[in-house]
């Protein structure tokens, strides 16, 4: 495994491979990887002939009161892990090689980027979509991973691929969970022993409203009842959202009568945690 931190080795090692007539995949993380994290990369390594991993805690995605600086940082025990998966490169670059003095040049984000976590993360995905922009240019690979645990980053990403004609293609991945719901996130080691059954909230809240749906209840507002519910009777301290929406625009509706999903930010303690739920009649 080759580990670079610097962009022009980084692009010089993908360019090189697509002249060779290879497929690459790319799967960016903000490193303490966990298997979530790795389903990615053996989804990439299963369909592609190379696959590069990135390694870099965006600053510019967090908002001046969140945890960039106790963000977990596990560098030499996610280069094993991705020995272990034999992939082909790690690009894990310092922030002055992103972030240089100077830097001021930032990606407007598109609609559906203004609501839920944009509301309440206010300029987060203009964050998002600058770092993600610019690992698609450093690493121009065929496929990009992402998990559909952060559903609106996905689709504010595929979003932006679509309307800046970025020539690369998003792939979402499905959520990885622990045995009794709760989706595997880097935060969820910020929970104590006693916060930690509480976390189970988020899932317990998604399968309410998932049974609901399938006994016939369509009003979204009593669906989203439900939800907060759910989660205020099973451990949650503050919600942030419990909402539906559509699956491709993130709009809002009334009654559910195509594809949605079902959208969760809560607090338990102080660790902020987010689910969803893919749901059709």
């Amino acid at each position: 495994m080759n580990i670079v931190h610097r962009p022009e080795q980084a692009f010089a090692q993908l360019v090189q491979w697509r002249d060779a007539g290879l497929r690459s995949g790319l799967v960016p993380t903000m490193g303490a990887l966990h298997e979530g994290h790795l389903s990615l990369v053996r989804r990439s390594r299963a369909e592609c002939d190379r696959t590069v991993v990135t390694i870099f805690v965006n600053p510019t995605q967090f908002g001046p009161r969140e945890d960039f600086h106790k963000y977990p940082r596990t560098p030499e025990d996610d280069y094993q892990a991705l020995r272990e998966l034999e992939v082909d490169l790690v690009f894990a670059p310092s922030l002055e090689q992103l972030y240089p003095d100077g830097f001021s040049t930032f990606v407007e984000p598109p609609a559906a980027a203004r609501r839920l976590e944009g509301e309440f993360r206010p300029g987060h995905f203009r964050g998002v979509a600058t770092i993600v922009l610019k690992l698609f240019q450093i690493l121009p690979a065929s496929v990009a991973y992402f998990g559909q645990k952060d559903y609106q980053q996905l689709t504010v990403i595929r979003r932006m691929v679509d309307d800046l004609n970025v020539p690369i293609r998003v792939e979402g991945c499905p959520t990885v969970r622990e045995p009794d719901g709760l989706a595997l996130s880097s935060r969820n080691r910020y929970l104590t022993s006693d916060q930690r059954p509480r976390a189970r909230c988020l899932w317990l809240a998604l399968q309410a409203v998932k049974q609901a749906l399938e006994n016939g209840q369509r009003q979204v507002q009593t669906l989203e009842t439900l939800m907060r519910d759910t989660l205020m009777d099973n451990g949650a301290d503050r919600i942030d959202y419990a909402r539906i929406v559509d699956a491709n625009s993130l709009a809002d509706l009334k009654q559910v009568d195509q594809a949605v999903v079902a959208l969760i930010a809560v607090h338990i303690g102080t660790t902020r945690l987010i689910d969803n739920c893919f749901l059709q009649v």
